[in-house]
């Protein structure tokens, strides 16, 4: 079986969402615009208060599914149906908005570090105008494993060393991992064929993916076949592995609506206004 390997490397843009919230958007910019089925990929880090305190106040969603995980800080989410929720250290919220949802997600502290992702994941035609749904999981019922010595891993989705991830029923089957690896540590990963994926490097200095160096701060788009061999070098590391099911199917955005078609989009704008979500 032949090895996955990079096929091209994307470095985040600087840009603000919400109400000025600053963030590097590594997927959904002019040099990666998806990566069926990802719409987006955000990473928000700050210790700087100004940079995320105005936070991102309600506004709506149809169409596809929001997955937010936090390293650190606090945010506090809540819609217009009436549920709410805290995101800590190491929580997830997988929200699939459906046929549309008004949220926020506030920040809980005026001070201190604020990091953490953001990936949008899409929905097929038949499930967009679904029912939304919140998937909130707290950092204990994320199965921590060690499928190699100096390797951890946190399974957020899919299945890994005998573990499955909380998260459950979504229709691309995702694998969403958060690997630490260790000097000299490595990994041998097999992903569903066929599934999109990419790696991307977020604390340490680099990582070796299918035998090439990625640095942190890149992202490095996957082959479609084969195992994904990683291996750590001088110093620990730790990297996002994100793969999914690609849908193929056409893709109408307009902001925070994602649908297949101008005459959808146009139809959840009316929705919209109307105080139909």
């Amino acid at each position: 079986m032949s090895d996955r390997h990079i096929t091209r490397r994307v470095r985040g843009v600087d840009t603000s969402d919400g109400a000025g919230v600053r963030l590097k958007r590594v997927i959904g910019q002019p040099e990666l615009d998806m990566l069926d089925p990802f719409l987006l990929l955000d990473e928000f880090r700050s210790d700087q208060a100004g940079d995320y305190i105005a936070g991102f106040p309600e506004h709506p969603h149809r169409g596809f599914e929001t997955v937010t995980y936090m390293l650190a800080g606090h945010m506090q989410h809540q819609d217009n149906h009436g549920n709410h929720g805290d995101l800590g250290p190491g929580s997830v919220q997988w929200m699939t908005a459906g046929r549309g949802i008004l949220h926020s997600e506030m920040p809980q502290q005026e001070n201190g570090l604020m990091w953490g992702f953001q990936l949008w994941v899409n929905l097929p035609a038949k499930d967009k105008m679904t029912a939304p749904r919140y998937q909130d999981i707290a950092p204990q019922r994320i199965p921590v494993v060690h499928p190699a010595a100096g390797v951890e891993v946190k399974l957020i989705a899919g299945e890994l060393a005998g573990a499955t991830g909380p998260v459950e029923g979504i229709v691309t089957a995702p694998l969403y991992l958060d690997i630490g690896l260790q000097p000299g540590a490595a990994l041998t990963l097999d992903l569903p064929d066929g599934h999109h994926g990419f790696a991307y490097v977020f604390e340490g200095e680099s990582v070796l993916v299918g035998g090439e160096k990625l640095a942190r701060g890149q992202l490095g788009v996957l082959s479609e076949r084969g195992r994904l061999q990683l291996a750590g070098g001088e110093q620990p590391v730790r990297l996002l592995v994100v793969a999914g099911r690609p849908l193929e199917e056409p893709v109408t955005r307009y902001g925070p609506f994602v649908m297949n078609t101008p005459a959808e989009i146009h139809d959840a704008i009316a929705d919209f206004r109307a105080g139909k979500f």
